[in-house]
């Protein structure tokens, strides 16, 4: 396969999608040299959505020649049998581990959903919903105040990347996580807002490679100023002199998942899992 051609990805799960999320983006990170076309599909809990999901399956793999690969955890017996024999790659994550852990354990498992993410604790469960909270309050700009609650405050252009590792960074860290798009009136004034100027010591810059940016603007806005090679281009020079103006060393999300750019940041931070 070589570096141009995409390979379609989906994550599939009846409940929220986190544990095949992360389990396929860990592996997916084994093969740079690929492209992936990642798409994401919680809540597949009926036949009528996986049907759908079957055709979308079928018209990739007739499209481009190439089955796309499923993750899924999927207890369902009856849309697990069905997504199995799709066109498609398919690894239902727990399927392919429970067999030989319920063997060395000597008990049968469950194969009840949703307790992956089940709450044990409500206290940890309160807390990660109010750091969700905050991420979705301060997304993209929403709002400046506050800042001084923030753990931490993604900047970078549009269409980076930021809010997706704010989201990331709070639902699986419990991170207050902001994030705030650079624009053009930052650019002309070659600063940040003073918000979050009085919070520098919080923020961690996200730089991008400009031909990518412009490839994942034009999926948005096709044709537009907006996904210009040429705007792309001035946009993230323009951000690096404002990372230079405060001394930030910039974090790449050219070729880096979410997951990898969320450790990133919990490793320059200095944050810890906890």
């Amino acid at each position: 396969m070589s570096d141009r051609q995409q390979q379609h990805v989906f994550f599939v799960s009846e409940s929220t999608g986190i544990t095949a999320e992360t389990f396929g983006n860990s592996l997916l990170t084994q093969f740079p040299g690929i492209e992936f076309e990642r798409h994401y599909l919680p809540f597949t809990n009926t036949i009528e959505k996986a049907e759908t999901l079957i055709r979308e399956l079928g018209d990739i793999s007739w499209n481009t020649g190439r089955k796309p690969l499923v993750f899924a955890t999927m207890p369902d017996p009856k849309i697990d049998a069905m997504l199995a024999a799709a066109p498609c790659h398919y690894y239902e994550i727990f399927e392919r581990f429970l067999p030989a852990l319920a063997e060395d354990l000597g008990a049968t498992p469950s194969r009840s959903s949703g307790h992956a993410h089940g709450v044990v604790d409500s206290g940890h469960y309160e807390k990660r919903i109010d750091t969700v909270n905050y991420a979705l309050n301060h997304d993209d700009a929403i709002s400046l105040k506050n800042l001084d609650e923030a753990d931490v405050i993604v900047i970078g252009v549009s269409r980076s990347g930021k809010t997706p590792t704010a989201l990331y960074l709070a639902l699986h860290y419990g991170l207050r996580a902001a994030n705030y798009p650079l624009t053009d009136d930052d650019f002309e004034r070659g600063r940040l807002p003073e918000a979050i100027e009085r919070n520098i010591d919080k923020v961690v810059a996200i730089t991008i490679d400009p031909e990518r940016l412009c490839q994942i603007r034009g999926k948005r806005r096709p044709g537009s100023r907006y996904a210009s090679l040429d705007n792309c281009y001035r946009e993230t020079e323009a951000a690096r002199r404002i990372f230079r103006r405060y001394r930030l060393t910039p974090l790449d999300s050219t070729d880096s998942s979410v997951e990898e750019l969320a450790a990133a940041i919990m490793k320059q931070r200095g944050f810890r899992p906890g």
